[in-house]
């Protein structure tokens, strides 16, 4: 004990007073960690090379595991964070985020008959390996719904014991309630999934998860529970929980282990009863480059040209959800941010890249897009990303601030790159404002991406793939058609000419249609002609 404590850093003194420590006894890794101040990852990690036991960051159970999940009681499984991953017959290779419970391991293996080998996990990696062995979450939900209290002001005392947005891990034992929504929370996550939909219907809650841009059915929790599931998110998001008759809107983060969850909460009443959605963004799974979203190399390097231009204006179109943002911050990611000052303007402030100063829309203090616009230009900004030109007045500031010297990124909500051009007029901006100041128009759309583990099939031999839960898609992949001004098309520009004969004017100079693009992305196995027609249908 004394080779593992000095191997983390920890004093001679904390050493001394460990066993007096609160928790010592029932969670010794946990206080062990706080003691040292060290982060899970980096703790296991130390652990791992000091003592030579394996870590595996992303543990998967093999069907040589079935021994554990059989023998192994699912809640026991859940308390001491253990899940089996391999067997060779001989020894079970169970993984495990609390290393410090030699009585458990012994446990163990009295139950499995057989010795075990320890591998070191993150708590939320052992997590998604419990839940994906015992393939029971359905079940789950009924056992904790069992738990709960049958009186109504009993559930929402539960529902409201905890005020603070803290680690969900360390929640999952406490009452019912809570269990309910961290175990759906937890599921949502696990799933990949960016929103949660909670819909009461007449006789009956459905959960839903939007997976890849796709709604699924997850839970079917009793009509009985909506009420307490609806105050728990409320106290988690610092709303008011004896409102259940107007609109509501709030945020929190949680944690789950060392990863950090933003969760942006909305919540309406319905004649069933509220209705609750919650988008949820993991900042440690984000990629922001363009690579990652899927965008060509001839694409990149039109987009690179375009952004490393002094002054000007781009503009990202598309519907919400599109994934305008993330391209944006992907482009973002090219911009030499040491020499240029950059500045965005957003609602929200979806990810946090660093070097550059970000700008929260907040409608109740004041700050719009357009308050928040004039502020960044006193700020000597050399490039501003606008988060959503909304009206005529952030419009109009985005084209002044394009024309005085700023290259400003934004994003505009049309189905096509020549579409924005209509778009712009229609909203006020005069036709000879948008040909000085317009660089170029990128339009997109996201699609699935083909299961790399399943080729597309949902099956893996007889089984259903862990990857794509049987869709044959998992993740999802970008198409674009890149726009640039040239002369002619300024003409057209300044003659009020319709979005028609822009793109007839734009293909003839070269622009490669979405169409195209995706195309392109079918013949590689990126994705299916069938999911291409589904989203330019």
């Amino acid at each position: 004990m004394n080779d593992l404590f000095s191997s983390l850093g920890v004093t001679p003194e904390i050493i001394k007073r460990f066993p007096e420590l609160p928790g010592a006894d029932e969670e010794p890794w946990d206080v062990l960690l706080s003691a040292a101040a060290k982060d899970e990852h980096t703790a296991l990690e130390i652990l791992s090379k000091r003592f030579g036991i394996p870590f595996e960051q992303e543990p998967t159970p093999h069907d040589s595991a079935e021994r554990f999940y059989e023998r192994i009681p699912a809640a026991a499984a859940r308390r001491h964070q253990v899940g089996g991953l391999r067997c060779d017959g001989r020894v079970m290779q169970v993984a495990t985020a609390q290393p410090l419970q030699p009585a458990v391991f012994a446990v163990l293996e009295r139950l499995l008959e057989m010795p075990i080998e320890i591998v070191l996990s993150p708590r939320a990696a052992v997590g998604n390996l419990i839940n994906r062995g015992y393939e029971q979450r359905q079940d789950l939900v009924t056992e904790i719904v069992e738990d709960m209290p049958l009186d109504e002001s009993e559930i929402e005392k539960a529902a409201s014991s905890l005020s603070q947005a803290t680690d969900l891990l360390q929640l999952a034992r406490q009452t019912p309630v809570i269990r309910l929504v961290n175990m759906i929370l937890f599921e949502a996550l696990r799933r990949r999934a960016s929103d949660i939909h909670i819909q009461p219907l007449e006789n009956r809650l459905v959960i839903r998860f939007r997976v890849d841009g796709m709604l699924i059915d997850a839970f079917s929790p009793p009509l009985s529970l909506a009420a307490a599931i609806s105050s728990r998110l409320k106290v988690m998001a610092e709303l008011d929980i004896a409102n259940r008759h107007s609109p509501q809107d709030g945020q929190t983060t949680v944690r789950v282990g060392s990863r950090k969850i933003d969760i942006r909460f909305s919540c309406v009443p319905t004649v069933f009863g509220e209705r609750l959605v919650l988008r949820l963004l993991d900042q440690s799974q984000t990629k922001l480059t363009l690579d990652a979203v899927g965008m060509t190399r001839h694409m990149q390097e039109q987009l690179v040209e375009l952004i490393n231009r002094p002054n000007g204006m781009i503009l990202v179109t598309g519907p919400t959800g599109s994934g305008k943002t993330t391209t944006l911050y992907g482009a973002l990611e090219r911009v030499d941010r040491t020499s240029r000052n950059v500045m965005t303007i957003e609602d929200p402030v979806e990810y946090h890249l660093e070097g550059i100063a970000q700008i929260q829309v907040n409608q109740k203090r004041g700050v719009t897009f357009a308050t928040g616009l004039r502020s960044v230009l006193r700020q000597d900004p050399d490039v501003i990303l606008v988060g959503e030109i909304r009206d005529a007045e952030t419009a109009q500031l985005a084209v002044q601030a394009s024309l005085t010297g700023h290259l400003v990124l934004a994003t505009l909500h049309t189905n096509d790159a020549p579409s924005a051009i209509s778009r712009l007029q229609d909203i006020g901006i005069e036709p000879y404002l948008i040909s000085s100041s317009l660089l170029a128009v990128m339009a997109q759309r996201l699609l699935r991406r083909t299961c790399t583990d399943c080729k597309g099939t949902g099956q893996r031999g007889s089984m259903r793939c862990e990857r794509c839960y049987g869709s044959g898609y998992a993740g999802r992949v970008a198409i674009y058609e890149i726009m640039t001004m040239t002369d002619d098309i300024r003409r057209l520009t300044m003659t009020t000419a319709d979005a028609r004969a822009i793109r007839q004017m734009a293909v003839g100079a070269g622009m490669r249609g979405m169409i195209d693009d995706g195309l392109e992305k079918v013949a590689s196995g990126l994705t299916t002609d069938v999911e291409l027609k589904r989203v330019l249908a």
